[in-house]
């Protein structure tokens, strides 16, 4: 006998799959005390990999006359994989993590009443892509704000076909372990002028216990509308020259959230200790440096 036990984990990057040799056995306690303790380890993995999907552009935004876009998947694995494509809603918490939520909260507006998209799923083999079309519907039933949900790719299971009993050497029960993965970006309509604000505050920098800088501080929001940039920070001596010491790049801070903590590992740049001095810290929209929405100044010790 087969037992599959199939994991959706509820992040936003994928868990690749991972499938163990048999498992022998003879009565159902010791497999089920296995199993536990193989589910507990995959819920307990730090996902950073983002599997064979790629997806672009990362962030689908309707602003001004803009009513149409379209997203390009591609599968860059060497095996066919299916993936089905869905809105759903995630709430930003104060330290960028997110959780999946069924209701809006006050200042907070749904965008999938709004919009359609096809196809709503998608099979491509090897170094195929295909192309996601979405367009907004019911404009005139919006009102000023920002609207937000957001699309998610989940990965399909390839399923082993029926009739397939190929005999095991084994007499015991097997068991096989499929991780379902999945990919959110974010769909954002604007309707009417932004209001939003930003405001860096209480940076500090502590060494942690390998002697990386670690820059934390707070972002405070207001206004009716998300914000989206890049992190930059420059690290001036008290004698020499301006040095470049680290980046974060796309951090937002989503409505209806008034501020994100935030912890940037600066660069260990050679000659300098961080001690004395002064970090300038910029925030702006990509590609628009020069023009930062927020910055600030650390002066150290």
């Amino acid at each position: 006998m087969r037992l599959s036990f199939y994991i959706i984990p509820t992040m936003y990057h994928p868990l690749p799959y991972k499938k163990p040799k048999p498992f022998p056995g003879t009565t159902f306690l010791p497999l089920l005390i296995c199993a536990l303790t193989i589910l507990q380890i995959f819920f307990s993995i730090s996902v950073t990999a983002q599997g064979n999907l790629m997806v672009m552009p990362r962030r689908v935004i309707f602003e001004g006359p803009k009513r149409y876009e379209e997203l390009n998947l591609a599968n860059t694995g060497k095996d066919t994989a299916r993936y089905v494509i869905s809105l759903t809603h995630l709430r930003m918490n104060d330290n960028g993590g997110f959780e999946l939520i069924s209701q809006p909260d006050s200042g907070e507006n749904f965008a999938d009443t709004f919009v359609r998209f096809f196809p709503h799923s998608v099979l491509l083999g090897p170094n195929e892509s295909q192309t996601v079309k979405i367009q907004l519907t019911k404009i005139n039933q919006m009102v000023p704000g920002e609207y937000r949900s957001h699309i998610y790719f989940r990965a399909i299971p390839n399923q082993q076909p029926l009739g397939d009993n190929t005999p095991s050497r084994d007499s015991g029960i097997s068991m096989h372990i499929v991780a379902v993965f999945g990919l959110s970006i974010p769909l954002i309509i604007r309707v009417g002028p932004s209001t939003t604000r930003v405001a860096i505050s209480d940076p500090s920098l502590q060494m942690t216990t390998d002697g990386t800088p670690l820059l934390e501080m707070t972002f405070y929001r207001t206004g009716n509308m998300s914000i989206y940039g890049d992190i930059s920070v420059d690290y001036t001596p008290l004698k020499g020259k301006k040095v470049h010491a680290g980046d974060a790049k796309g951090l937002a801070v989503y409505t209806p959230n008034q501020l994100r903590h935030i912890k940037i590992n600066l660069d260990k740049l050679r000659g300098v200790n961080y001690h004395g001095g002064k970090l300038h810290i910029k925030y702006f929209t990509p590609g628009l440096r020069i023009q930062p929405i927020a910055e600030k100044e650390l002066v150290l010790p």
